[in-house]
């Protein structure tokens, strides 16, 4: 066995057992810290595969910014996950319907999975650097001259998303109370009241 696919046997089996992890442990906080370990053995993956692009995006935007804000949002929300279970048993037929079918599905494609002989024979990371191109440099390339129309439509159809995010949030409504750090920063400490607010209860 040579050294890569002992780290593609490592990476593939850790990726499966935390994925599998991720569905069944109790703890949503450890789930989501199942579900990064998932993330960066998909991006050891990736870099078998030749794809360091890809690895790094997975690493940085999953890793980084979803995976996080998911554990962050878990933990500081205290979301009551016995209520959310308690309709558990009334979807259990339809959930284990679409979960057979899933495996159905799964079986025909791996059965009627064909593994190229060319990337046993030639490698997978040799056709990533074929010409001494790599993997982000060819990315960059077709990226930024065959398909930069396409690129720039995407960059505008997002920020005019992200605009229209902001009007939305910003507009003036009824009834609706508004911060004002002028009048907070200006406001006298003695009509400041602090209280002691119960766990799990409101003011």
């Amino acid at each position: 066995m040579t050294v890569t696919a002992a780290f593609f046997y490592l990476f593939s089996c850790t990726a499966v057992a935390s994925a599998f992890m991720v569905i069944t442990a109790r703890n949503p906080v450890h789930s989501v810290l199942f579900l990064i370990l998932t993330f960066v053995n998909s991006a050891g993956l990736f870099l078998l595969l030749g794809a360091e692009f890809l690895a790094l995006i997975l690493v940085i935007v999953y890793v980084g910014a979803v995976a996080v804000l998911f554990l962050f949002v878990v933990m500081m929300l205290d979301v009551d996950f016995s209520e959310l279970r308690q309709g558990f048993l009334k979807y259990l037929p339809v959930s284990v319907l679409i979960g057979v079918i899933f495996l159905i599905e799964l079986i025909l494609v791996v059965s009627a999975w064909v593994v190229d002989p060319a990337m046993i024979t030639g490698g997978t990371a040799a056709h990533a650097v074929a010409g001494g191109v790599t993997n982000t440099e060819a990315l960059g390339q077709v990226l930024y001259t065959e398909y930069v129309y396409f690129f720039q439509a995407a960059g505008l159809i997002l920020l005019v998303a992200m605009i229209g995010a902001i009007v939305l949030t910003h507009r003036e409504r009824l009834y609706v109370k508004r911060q004002n750090i002028s009048e907070q920063v200006a406001r006298d400490q003695s009509v400041v009241e602090v209280r002691k607010v119960p766990f799990r209860k409101g003011v």
